[in-house]
């Protein structure tokens, strides 16, 4: 038990130092290219920080499966080259005995990773969202997706606006929405106009609306005898087309525990839902995909440093971890378009890359 403790000890040790680094060197290079993206707009040092710290969990979400994987290089060729290794076998224990206590920290961090680093990413990274937003123009923009449809805010000179629309196509590059209601409020918060359009899509910097029904909401005014039809009309927007089509097709900003109801939301309201089943899946799958990132790591280093070949192992170890990564996304991505069931493309890669590693392991321990 003793000696688990130690391993385990050892495990987070180098899982927090390996930790540190990586989001080290992150927060740098996104310290920078927030500098780059906002060098038009006069942002002080502490702004741009909070945007980097805002970018910081995603970031350590997304490279888990590489921090784990460095860890267990970086410990057993550590236990190898002081020779632990040698006397943990010498007083009857194998080597699969000694992945034991590595194994259960990965499946720790792994149930920690998607019951609260999932959720902490996910608001982070929509309060970034926000800021970048609020930052470019004078209010933010957001998008939701409910049984009602497609619901967006976004910001202007003239106030906030907000869109409902109860439906969408189009091709990824080119999205219209359809059967759309737009409320404008002036910046003291009094309404100051609604539209109801056919369909509307973003072109350049403004919003083509096709077969438009226009009421101004002045004091003034009686808003249906005022009321103007438009074959087309143009209004401003801070919104782009790659903005509505990332939040509609990414899950990016909704944790966990929202994705299930998000899912029966758009069922309802007639989206698909592919995307987000599939990466519920994927997210339920981490902690399996953690542990074996341990054993892959583990597969290639658990050997004497005598034998030769370490740089080579670890090399190798890394590859092969990158390879099942990119396998897992792949399945992740065929999933999404509806190429093979959802649980398969969640699952099955985690499994195998689970399998292939215990199996070098088995046979290198009989061996």
């Amino acid at each position: 038990m003793k000696l688990d403790l130690y391993y385990a000890r050892r495990f987070l040790q180098w899982f927090g130092i390996i930790s540190l680094i990586l989001l080290t060197l992150v927060m740098l290079i996104d310290l920078n290219d927030q500098v780059r993206r906002f060098g038009e707009i006069d942002l002080s040092f502490a702004q741009l920080t909070t945007l980097t710290l805002m970018n910081t969990p995603a970031a350590l979400n997304q490279f888990l499966p590489l921090i784990m994987i460095l860890s267990t290089i970086v410990l057993f060729v550590g236990l190898a080259r002081s020779s632990e290794l040698v006397v943990t076998r010498a007083i009857g224990r194998s080597g699969l005995r000694a992945l034991v206590a590595p194994l259960a920290m990965a499946a720790i961090i792994g149930f920690l990773a998607v019951s609260t680093l999932n959720p902490i990413a996910a608001a982070t990274s929509n309060r970034s969202q926000e800021l970048t937003d609020t930052y470019r123009s004078i209010g933010p923009a957001t998008l939701s997706l409910t049984d009602d449809g497609l619901w967006l805010r976004q910001g202007g000179p003239q106030g906030q606006s907000v869109i409902h629309a109860a439906g969408y196509g189009g091709n990824a590059d080119n999205i219209s929405l359809y059967d759309v209601t737009i409320l404008s409020y002036a910046t003291d918060g009094g309404p100051t106009r609604q539209i109801v359009a056919e369909s509307a899509k973003i072109v350049g910097d403004y919003w083509l609306l096709r077969n438009v029904k226009f009421w101004p909401l002045t004091p003034d005014l009686n808003p249906e005898t005022n009321s103007t039809i438009h074959d087309e009309l143009r209004l401003p927007t801070t919104m782009t087309q790659e903005r509505i089509r990332d939040s509609i097709g990414t899950a990016e900003g909704i944790s966990i525990y929202d994705l299930p109801e998000t899912i029966r939301s758009l069922g309802q309201a007639g989206f698909s839902t592919k995307r987000f089943e599939v990466l519920l899946q994927v997210e339920l799958a981490r902690p399996l995909f953690l542990m074996a990132m341990v054993l892959v790591g583990a597969a290639f280093t658990m050997r004497h440093v005598r034998s030769g070949g370490t740089g080579l192992a670890v090399l190798l170890a890394v590859l092969l971890g990158f390879g099942l990564y990119f396998v897992r996304n792949f399945a992740q991505i065929l999933g999404e378009n509806g190429q093979i069931p959802v649980s398969l493309a969640a699952w099955a890669p985690p499994v195998a890359a689970f399998l292939l590693p215990l199996g070098l392991l088995l046979h290198a321990e009989d061996g």
